[in-house]
């Protein structure tokens, strides 16, 4: 896999891990996510990961996430997945709908995502000083199972599967770093470029941010449901963490979830050069900028 050398380390393999890979079996046949990350766990800090978490380790996994995210929605806009007719339609491509047996609304859903999700990468990767442009993200290639992008049902099945993992993460991301500025003493914003360290008031800012990345997250699972007409689309009182406890270590961290989609046996390899290179053209921009601080 593609990664730069020393800046993740994947947990080992786990229960959690070949459970997950276990629900990729199942949406590449069509079968249902919800399958994919068990009960909600009891909050034990001392049984996870989280008291281990570093601010930029938070930024490393959600940029991970949503470079992932990014190659996922630019592959629903160029194969088989688009000229379904609850999107492009026959014939139709990501900026040339079929003009009469499509669903531009829908269309427009996809290739908004696409952007926000390149938005927040970028976010996160200047946040944690990780480089000047995804080049010298950790992960270049992300793997998908075989069918997720074949037809309209296994691309839906996918999107929530991700964007659940993604909530679950960005909630448990909140509480780290609400956990992280109540034992900084220094309220001041210390000097210096970004990548810390963070001071207590930048800590509990960000965990207002991630709550404004959770909200898009949370759009793009229901609008995901509307494309597939699924009856209530927006059927949750409460979003949850979906078995995530922490974001970076531990065996149920959002790294320790989405490490399938970096193992080339997980299936077809897409590239996250050509998806952002291509976003250009099929991407549809959207409005607003981070809360202010």
């Amino acid at each position: 896999m593609d990664h730069v050398a020393g800046a993740i380390t994947a947990p080992k393999t786990n229960h959690g891990r070949r459970k997950f890979f276990k629900g990729l079996g199942k949406m590449a046949a069509g079968g249902t996510a919800a399958m994919l990350f068990g009960e909600l766990p009891v909050l034990r800090a001392q049984s996870t990961g989280a008291s281990q978490d570093t601010a930029n380790q938070i930024f490393l996994a959600a940029l991970i996430a949503e470079d992932l995210a990014t190659t996922f929605y630019y592959s629903g806009l160029v194969g088989k997945v688009v000229q379904d007719p609850n999107l492009a339609g026959p014939g139709g491509t990501a900026t040339k709908p079929n003009p009469t047996n499509s669903n531009i609304p829908n269309l427009d859903y996809v290739r908004a995502a696409l952007n926000q999700e390149i938005q927040h990468a970028d976010l996160l990767r200047t946040v944690g000083n990780f480089g000047k442009d995804a080049s010298t993200d950790p992960y270049q290639t992300f793997y998908f199972p075989a069918g997720t992008f074949d037809t309209l049902n296994n691309f839906i099945a996918t999107l929530e599967a991700l964007e659940n993992a993604f909530i679950g993460a960005y909630l448990n991301a909140i509480r780290e770093f609400a956990s992280l500025a109540s034992r900084s003493g220094e309220r001041g914003v210390p000097n210096g470029p970004y990548g810390g360290p963070y001071s207590a008031a930048q800590l509990e800012y960000f965990a207002e941010v991630a709550g404004s990345i959770l909200g898009v997250e949370a759009e793009h699972r229901v609008l995901g449901r509307v494309i597939t007409n699924t009856p209530q689309a927006n059927n949750l009182n409460y979003e949850q963490t979906d078995g995530l406890t922490s974001v970076y270590h531990g065996s149920s961290s959002a790294v320790a979830a989405l490490t399938p989609f970096l193992n080339p046996n997980t299936g077809p390899a897409v590239s996250l050069s050509t998806a952002l290179y291509d976003a250009k053209m099929i991407g549809l921009n959207s409005t607003g900028t981070i809360p202010p601080q």
